[in-house]
């Protein structure tokens, strides 16, 4: 059961409505997470722009849909996992292996790999990383820039991990389940 509520399109007023209004012209929809977090305006804005501004970034759609599902799964975020796996296979267009292998910090290509690797390292040190895994990730053609980019990824995603853990947030994709909680 949901703990937070997430709010109808047609109920919504205000700044939340005219969100909502942009959300479903781009998606088709207003997902079940962007309902909730509508319950603070301010909130929801905050997440779209950070959303869209690392969207926008050198590091592309593709990688920041790896990155989302390698800190999903280390958050233990089915909302998450689900989401973002959808959004992976769908809309971004990548083979079932490779998103798999994200959800385990793992890619075939050098440097995804080692971008997916540092990301995790962020998630399990809580940020508190150290020369050997900033220089790990650099030496594998990562730009400074990139690093920041990363950051940001997970931190949107830490971000969204915990609303949804929070919320609880009814799973409204196919529903892909963390390894830590399939029985």
């Amino acid at each position: 059961m949901t703990r937070l509520k997430a709010l109808s399109p047609d109920e919504a007023t205000g700044k939340t409505k005219e969100l909502f209004t942009a959300i479903e012209g781009k998606l088709g929809m207003v997902p079940n997470m962007m309902r909730t977090m509508g319950n603070s305006s301010a909130f929801l804005e905050g997440y779209l722009n950070l959303s869209g501004a690392l969207g926008a970034g050198t590091l592309g759609t593709k990688i920041g849909e790896l990155i989302a599902l390698t800190v999903a799964e280390s958050n233990t975020c089915n909302y998450c996992l689900s989401a973002h796996t959808y959004i992976g296979a769908n809309l971004v267009r990548v083979d079932a292996d490779t998103l798999e292998a994200a959800r385990n910090a793992k890619a075939a290509d050098a440097k995804t790999d080692a971008v997916l690797k540092f990301a995790q390292i962020l998630v399990s040190k809580r940020g508190l990383v150290n020369d050997t895994d900033v220089n790990a990730v650099k030496v594998a053609g990562i730009t400074e820039g990139e690093v920041g980019e990363i950051i940001g990824h997970v931190a949107l995603n830490i971000l969204t991990n915990y609303f949804n853990n929070t919320a609880n947030t009814a799973i409204d994709f196919p529903v892909v389940e963390a390894y830590s909680t399939v029985v």
